[in-house]
């Protein structure tokens, strides 16, 4: 405010700055989208460990806050070079939630399933997964379980191995 009191709109550009900072940790193209095309080492990391566990024959679950970052996960798996992967998707503007679901459970192929957190919290029931990738951290660890509960269900019959994506040195290790 005028006399040195920090405002409403103190608090705003600090929100801002901090979720510039959160999403500058998972890919350049979050922050300038002319950049989605560059490389960045959480992506790097995120398809050399689903390269294997889909090779394996294993499903997985990623899950992330930014539909920017899964955007730009969706572009890789479609413009791979081995193919295109099959992949269900789910986010804040999917109307009908329960296609993606049975593609995902009942498709051998479909191996990968990208949820937004907004979309893909509660009541899925998503036992074909046993690998989950949270992406980014979240202000909220009742959240994060509620999305490796997603694979954790009444049904599952194997282990479930969830990883989170942390970059070092950076916001993300604070949020944690």
């Amino acid at each position: 405010g005028p006399n040195g009191k920090p405002g409403s709109a103190n608090k705003m550009q600090v929100l801002e700055a901090l979720l510039r900072l959160r999403q500058a940790a998972c890919h350049p193209g979050l922050i300038d989208k002319t950049r989605a095309g560059e490389p960045s080492a959480k992506l790097e990391m995120l398809f050399t460990q689903l390269d294997a566990i889909v090779d394996e024959g294993h499903k997985a679950l990623v899950f992330s806050q930014f539909t920017s970052l899964l955007a730009i996960v969706r572009k890789r798996l479609d413009e791979s070079p081995k193919g295109p992967t099959r992949y269900a998707y789910l986010d804040g503007k999917t109307r009908d939630r329960k296609s993606p679901v049975e593609q995902f459970q009942n498709d051998p192929d479909t191996k990968l399933f990208l949820i937004s957190l907004k979309a893909g919290g509660l009541g899925l029931n998503l036992t074909g997964a046993d690998y989950v990738f949270l992406l980014d951290p979240w202000w909220n660890p009742a959240v994060e379980a509620q999305a490796i509960d997603r694979a954790h269900r009444i049904g599952q019959t194997r282990h479930v191995f969830a990883y989170r994506l942390i970059a070092k040195g950076t916001v993300e290790e604070k949020v944690l």
